[in-house]
C-alpha cells in the first residue's frame, strides 16, 4: 500500500536541499536516511534520502545526486510516497493509519447506526471523520477522544458519543450571550437607562 508521506517545498542553500511538508505521524521511519521514496509526479523519483535535519522548527531533507538548489528547485511540490505494509500497525495503540480507519461502520453507544467513514479530513487543529450516511447525506465527527470513544478494528467500527446538534441539528442548544445582560432583573432583556 502507499502513503503520502511528504511533499517538497522550496530549496534550501545552495548544496541541495530542501523543505519538506510532513505529512505523517512517523517521519523518522518514513523520512530517515536511506529511505526510497516513490513520487508524484513519477518522472522526478524515486528519490533516496541522503540526510535530514531540522532547521527553524522545518523538516530538511537532501537526496542522492541532488547537488545544487537547481535541482532541488526542480523537486518543488513533489509528493513523496512510501509503500506501506498494510497489516503494519503505528507503535502506539491509539494510532491509526487513515486505510485501517475508512470504511470503519459509525455507532453511538448503543449500537444505533450513524454510517460508515468514507474519508479523513486532516486539519491543523484536530483530524474529522467523513461519515456517508444511509440517505447519502455526510456528517464530520471530530476525531477526539471526548467523542470518538471507541476504535475496534475487529468488529469495523467507530463508537462515539457525539454532543448535542453534532449528529441531529434539530438537538442543536444554541447558546446566546445575551443571557445575564439584563442588569435591571426585571427580566425583559433590556438594559434600562
Amino acid at each position: 500500500m502507499q502513503l503520502v508521506v511528504a511533499r517538497i517545498g522550496r530549496a534550501h542553500g545552495i548544496k541541495g536541499e530542501v523543505t519538506v511538508e510532513v505529512r505523517t505521524d512517523e517521519p523518522e521511519l518514513r523520512l530517515g536516511p536511506g529511505a526510497v521514496l516513490i513520487t508524484e509526479p513519477a518522472h522526478t523519483g524515486p528519490l533516496t534520502i541522503e540526510t535530514g535535519r531540522v532547521h527553524s522548527g522545518r523538516l530538511l531533507l537532501r537526496f542522492e545526486g541532488v547537488r545544487d538548489r537547481t535541482a532541488a528547485e526542480a523537486l518543488r511540490n513533489t509528493l513523496l510516497i512510501a509503500e506501506v505494509d498494510p497489516a503494519e500497525l503505528p507503535d502506539d495503540p491509539e494510532e491509526f493509519y487513515d486505510h485501517q480507519l475508512i470504511d470503519l461502520d459509525v455507532v453511538l453507544a448503543d449500537g444505533t447506526e450513524i454510517g460508515r467513514i468514507t474519508e479523513i479530513s486532516h486539519l491543523p487543529s484536530q483530524d474529522l471523520f467523513i461519515v456517508e450516511r444511509a440517505d447519502g447525506s455526510e456528517v464530520m465527527i471530530p476525531f477526539v477522544e471526548e467523542i470518538v470513544t471507541e476504535i475496534d478494528l475487529e468488529e469495523q467500527r467507530a463508537v462515539i458519543t457525539p454532543p448535542p446538534g453534532l449528529i441531529d441539528e434539530s438537538e442543536a442548544v444554541i447558546a446566546s450571550t445575551r443571557d445575564g445582560d439584563d442588569e435591571s432583573g426585571d427580566g425583559d432583556g433590556k438594559e434600562d437607562v
